[in-house]
């Protein structure tokens, strides 16, 4: 049986050391999370997996890390600071305060159901910061609300720095910021959160082109990459476009709760590197900009074989990495009936996305030969590389494989009695629960075909 409400994770996630409240001994803090043992380790799969897809397995596309924090004119030229903000409503009898967008009913509160209900009004999303000792409280730059800005104001200097033709690409991963009003859906939408975006710069008269190629290419990727059936995915394209759009298409995951978006791909025209380039005048813009007096960097392309030089259009695709951990986990979790009145919790992971890849149990704890066989075995194992392998060396054998199960460790190797008489082992797979004796010599061998399904 699937999970049947994201509540199943929610519960697992504490249990096991997934993902704990932010600040919880205080109370917490709504839309705020802290990432534990296993989740850490989760996060960092995926984050390998987009990494590995976006920049080692292609020629086009460079990595970029840039700063949390940025000058206020970067986010003035890019039109958050006018324009990004959400629908605020406050109830009147209950003092709940709403987005209007995301109500059940847009005139009654979602919280008491009375319609004595405020007019809404422009709430600003963005986190503004007082830096340094001139400021006088006055807000100067801003925790960045996404990755893609600070990704254009890079274009030039990756680009002198490791010139490409068009079309290339610059991908990133890293936090964003938004005063989200309502948080909600545990992990699906927060005030700290993770992104993992990428900008790719086309010729504009290839937009097209591009646009529907990547839209391919991310779909593929949940689906092969994450392992995420096809029939649970679905393209939305956006109705309403952005001011800055030509065209936009949402990739959706069917929650427990309906499907919901987990990554975006879209046409951004030139935009973006026309609202923060110096000299707009001199460019013929699809897009309508802001005018900009403030920019010292032409964000222009020159191409070596006709001399003309031109503002790329961009093709965004940009996935939330704390929404596709929780569709993975969603999609992995199952409650199996063992017959007997008797379940059993597990996570079916793709192996190479567990957070441990294998633990090894000394079947008894208090005989130092079993104990030291057991850590040899994890050390060769830890030799790898191939991420967390546990000593699993506390107690009934039964609790720690249903533990394992729960938090997706693809095998157990149990060390017995047996193992000093004749070197085998006892591999015991999360999946099927059947066990296997196999020489201690050959577990490496084995874990390493299991990681690669």
């Amino acid at each position: 049986m699937p999970a049947k409400s994201i509540n199943d994770i929610v519960a697992l996630c504490k249990r096991r050391g997934f993902i704990f409240t932010g600040s919880e001994i205080y109370g917490g803090l709504g839309g705020a999370y802290d990432y534990g043992p296993y989740g850490v380790e989760l996060m960092r799969n995926i984050r390998n997996a987009w990494w590995n897809t976006m920049i080692y397995a292609r020629n086009d596309i460079e990595g970029l890390d840039a700063a949390l924090i940025s000058n206020r004119l970067m986010w003035k030229y890019s039109g958050h600071e006018g324009s990004f903000s959400d629908p605020l409503v406050e109830c009147k009898k209950c003092g709940a305060r709403m987005r209007q967008d995301k109500m059940k009913d847009p005139t009654k509160c979602d919280n008491c159901g009375s319609t004595d209900i405020t007019e809404p009004r422009a709430y600003q999303l963005m986190m503004g910061l007082s830096i340094g000792a001139m400021a006088n409280g006055e807000i100067n730059a801003y925790l960045r609300p996404e990755t893609a800005t600070t990704t254009y104001v890079n274009f030039k200097n990756v680009l002198d720095s490791k010139p490409h033709k068009l079309p290339f690409g610059i991908a990133q991963i890293g936090k964003a910021f938004r005063n989200e009003i309502s948080p909600r859906g545990f992990v699906f939408r927060m005030r700290e959160f993770e992104q993992a975006e990428m900008q790719y710069f086309v010729n504009p008269n290839e937009d097209e082109k591009y646009f529907e190629y990547w839209k391919q290419n991310r779909m593929n990727w949940w689906i092969n990459t994450l392992g995420i059936p096809a029939e649970k995915l679905r393209f939305l394209p956006h109705e309403k476009l952005a001011h800055y759009a030509k065209a936009a298409v949402d990739i959706e995951y069917a929650f427990p709760d309906g499907f919901d978006e987990v990554e975006g791909v879209h046409n951004r025209q030139d935009f973006d590197l026309g609202s923060h380039t110096k000299g707009q005048g001199e460019f013929k813009l699809s897009a309508h900009v802001m005018e900009n007096k403030d920019s010292t960097v032409k964000l222009a392309y020159s191409d070596a074989q006709t001399g003309d030089s031109f503002i790329p259009y961009v093709i965004e695709t940009a996935m939330g990495v704390n929404r596709a951990m929780l569709a993975v986990m969603l999609e992995a979790y199952e409650e199996e009936d063992l017959g007997d009145g008797k379940t059993r919790t597990v996570l079916k992971l793709k192996p190479w996305l567990s957070p441990v890849k294998a633990a090894v149990i000394p079947l008894v704890r208090n005989v130092p030969e079993i104990v030291d066989l057991s850590n040899e075995l994890v050390d060769d194992l830890r030799k790898l590389g191939i991420g967390k392998i546990e000593l699993e060396n506390s107690g009934n054998i039964g609790k720690n494989y249903r533990r394992h199960d729960e938090i997706g460790t693809p095998i157990c190797v149990t060390i017995d009695h047996q193992t000093m008489e004749d070197g085998t082992v006892t591999i015991r797979y999360r999946d099927t629960m059947e066990q296997e004796r196999v020489k201690m010599d050959d577990v490496a061998t084995k874990l390493l075909q299991i990681i690669k399904q």
